[in-house]
């Protein structure tokens, strides 16, 4: 706090003006179906003490000028169209505010119940199981560190009880089930340092100043969604502003970067967006500023995006996202046995990742009832690791360095996707697309790590090639009446090299009971591919075999969903939700006895190698969620999140057994605070509570792990122990200052407040072995950290 006092002294000296500063409200409003502007739509924006509004012109376009800084809500209504309110707002005097609409048509009855939807998300085919992600809101939540992976954990069903990565973790399924969309393609792994066959890591590369809102979904997603059997994050990029250069630069914990946007062709409209960051971490180390470690965290990523509308008709811009990082975990050089490490402590480690994404997106209103959208894109994903088994005498003096794991693993691919949108009359909108996905790839992994005397090595994977998935779907949105809508669809998808065929049914329902309550259900059958390293691996031999599990088919799941929504005022919500999922076609291990599933595989920095799998094995997950939720308005806001679930999954030996996932329970309080301060500026205060059942983990075979040199489980009674319940508060405590052109922001953000120990797993330890000793020990979770950043965002 005496930090936050001493910033506010000297930024007001600076900067002593204390008149009033205001600022510009502008966007573009398009019917959902058509995306063509709508004309005389009446935008409000307001609150207790301000109440501005405007009618939109021919185009759609509105501009709201001398909007004094603060937060507002953005209200839209148009005859013939479902009015939508947009609560926290935040204007800065920094940068305009651009906040589009897409207005949905309630032709059917104008005397009916109107509705005034709020946060709407952007797909208008889902009902069930799904939020909207608000950028504003990775900034404002303690702990979220401005990761939209992270801040997904508050919602209800997802669990981010493992601090060292950003892992989806949703209702009890594998984060391997998690599907990433980014501007309308399915794109690789969006994390640094991240392993092949996952979808987190411990720094994500999507820049929340980069996004616009988008859709979360946690279960029975529409039709225009597959492979995929655990939830879906659809994300999308914004516009830059059209009209005026604007600039942001931020230096924090956790990277420093440098952002713009700005007109290319005003009259056209045309504008571009980019951000870049780099590893503040690697900027202490070149000016030799210890943190506390040799092993520094490089990394840096960039993304941007270019608009060029060519008319009131068809939009074409390009995109592209990518980064690199690359950490050397240097243990030979230690006198002593670490307390701690990001890391096992027996081994050199040398791990470098890359990423990259770039592609176009064109968009076409065929008319006044439909449109059509093509987006074509390339990846590459790119993950190379050393290692080097250290081997030391008694006094743990280093006597030999031994190579121990090398492996290079490069999937490129060619993205598409293609759909088409029509309003077939009032009550009806059909969707229909195809998405097409091919891989090529070139896998090298070979080992000798295991046991550490082992000469000659292993090959685990060494095979180039290329495989391809194909998907199809349609769906019909049909409204029966203003209260009851009815959604139906179909996905179909196919895997070349082995010809794995899905064919997946697609249902959701809603009921508007009365303006404040509605009631929901969902079905979808849902199937995954599995990781195309394990198509392509071999059993560990010398020489080159013949591929392990080539056919493997599609891992599938049935999911149930019900739930309801009840609306108290304008700005708080109650949400309950009851699931059921039941999977089959889980790769399980064909040798008897085995208790292995595929579904217990995504959730950290391992790869996997199992024996021959088949598709037999099943499991199932259910769950009650609840949220209780006050949008910011009247400086403060809270959310309550929790869940109730069980998730199990059985193997060759029949039974069912807890999955690495199954926590049992979640729980998150989060509560916020903005005290305005002399007109322009104000206080941030924040906090957040989760509590979450411990996981559960598998008793250690001590005679197989010293003789393998690596943790080893005792089969038969895999995840019957838990470790203790995870609990973890955090605080936020930040300053902004808004002035005439330019907003200074500086926050701390106090991770884990009360250095609470929290379990991550179990290890194995070759020197406790060596000495005679009992070589297991628990690895505990992140303390007590703060993470600060200082961002001055300015206008020409």
């Amino acid at each position: 706090m005496r930090i936050l006092f001493i910033l506010q002294i000297v930024f007001t000296v600076i900067c002593p003006s204390n008149a009033q500063i205001v600022q510009t409200v502008q966007g573009s409003i398009v019917d959902k179906e058509s995306k063509l502007g709508i004309q005389n739509v009446s935008v409000r924006v307001f609150n207790k003490s301000v109440d501005l509004g405007i009618s939109s012109d021919s185009n759609g376009d509105y501009k709201i000028q001398n909007v004094p800084v603060g937060s507002y809500t953005l209200q839209f209504s148009a005859v013939g169209y479902k009015p939508y309110t947009l609560s926290d707002l935040r204007v800065t005097s920094a940068k305009e505010v651009v906040q589009n609409a897409e207005l949905e048509d309630a032709t059917l009855n104008l005397k009916a119940v109107q509705i005034s939807y709020k946060r709407k998300i952007s797909n208008e085919m889902a009902v069930v199981s799904v939020k909207q992600f608000d950028v504003q809101e990775t900034e404002r939540y303690a702990g979220s560190r401005g990761d939209p992976a992270r801040m997904a954990s508050n919602f209800a069903g997802v669990q981010g009880a493992d601090d060292s990565r950003n892992d989806i973790i949703i209702r009890g399924n594998s984060p391997q089930g998690v599907l990433w969309r980014l501007e309308g393609v399915d794109i690789p792994n969006p994390n640094h340092f991240n392993i092949p066959g996952t979808s987190g890591g411990p720094v994500s590369m999507l820049n929340n100043k980069m996004l616009s809102n988008s859709d979360f979904f946690t279960g029975a997603f529409p039709s225009d969604y597959g492979n995929s059997t655990a939830g879906v994050f659809d994300l999308q990029m914004r516009n830059g502003n059209k009209n005026k250069y604007e600039f942001t630069t931020q230096f924090g914990l956790l990277g420093t970067e440098l952002g713009l946007e700005g007109p290319i062709q005003k009259k056209k409209g045309s504008s571009f967006l980019v951000n870049y960051r780099y590893s503040t971490f690697k900027i202490f180390d070149a000016f030799n500023i210890k943190i506390g470690t040799n092993s520094i965290p490089a990394y840096q990523d960039g993304s941007f995006k270019i608009n060029f509308p060519v008319n009131n008709k068809t939009k074409f811009s390009i995109w592209g996202l990518g980064g690199t990082s690359k950490i050397d975990l240097i243990v030979n050089d230690q006198t002593e046995p670490p307390k701690e490490l990001y890391g096992e402590n027996d081994r050199d480690q040398y791990f470098q990742t890359y990423m990259g994404c770039i592609g176009a997106n064109l968009q076409h209103s065929l008319n006044a009832k439909s449109y059509t959208k093509i987006s074509l894109a390339v990846s590459t994903a790119n993950m190379n690791a050393n290692h080097d088994k250290v081997f030391r005498d008694s006094n743990y003096v280093v006597t030999s360095l031994k190579p121990i794991l090398d492996y290079t693993y490069i999937t490129k691919s060619i993205l598409l996707h293609a759909l088409y949108n029509l309003k077939l009359n009032s009550r009806m909108v059909l969707k229909a697309g195809i998405i097409n996905n091919t891989y090529f790839v070139s896998f090298h992994d070979s080992s000798r790590q295991y046991p550490p005397t082992l000469v000659q090595w292993q090959i685990r994977n060494s095979y180039r090639g290329n495989t391809n998935l194909s998907q199809a779907y349609a769906q019909l949105k049909y409204r029966l009446s203003e209260k009851m809508t009815m959604i139906g669809g179909l996905h179909g998808q196919w895997l070349s090299h082995n010809h794995s065929f899905a064919l997946e049914p697609r249902l959701g329902i809603k009921y508007i009971a009365n303006p404040f309550c509605n009631f929901s259900f969902g079905y979808g059958l849902h199937s995954q591919m599995q990781v195309l390293y394990q198509y392509f691996a071999q059993n560990p031999s010398p020489s080159i075999q013949p591929l392990l599990n080539p056919n493997m088919g599609f891992t599938k799941s049935h999911h149930f969903v019900v739930g309801n929504d009840y609306q108290i005022g304008n700005n708080f919500t109650i949400r309950s939700e009851a699931y059921y999922q039941y999977l089959f076609n889980i790769p399980i291990e064909v040798k008897s006895g085995s208790s292995f599933s595929a579904i217990n595989q995504g959730g950290n920095f391992s790869r996997l190698f199992p024996d021959t799998l088949v598709n037999k094995g099943t499991g199932y997950n259910y769950g009650i969620e609840l949220t209780l939720s006050k949008t910011f308005s009247d400086g403060y806001y809270f959310l309550f999140s929790g869940t109730v679930y069980d998730s199990k999954a059985k193997g060759n030996d029949g039974i069912y057994r807890n999955t690495d996932y199954n926590g049992r329970f979640i729980g998150n309080l989060l509560a916020g605070y903005n005290i305005t301060i002399r007109k322009n500026n104000a206080l941030i205060l924040g906090g957040k509570v989760t509590y979450a059942g411990g996981q559960y983990y598998s008793p250690p075979d001590s005679a197989a792990s010293v003789s393998v040199g690596d943790l080893v489980v005792i089969e038969s009674q895999r995840n019957t122990l838990k470790f203790d319940n995870y609990f973890r508060a955090d605080l936020k405590l930040g300053y902004r200052i808004n002035r005439r052109r330019v907003t200074h922001e500086i926050a701390l953000d106090f991770v884990n407040i009360f250095n609470t120990k929290n379990v991550l797993n179990l290890t194995y330890s070759p020197d406790l072995a060596a000495q005679g000793q009992y070589p297991f020990t628990k690895s505990y979770q992140l303390g007590f950290l703060p993470i600060f950043y200082y961002r001055l965002d300015w206008h020409n």
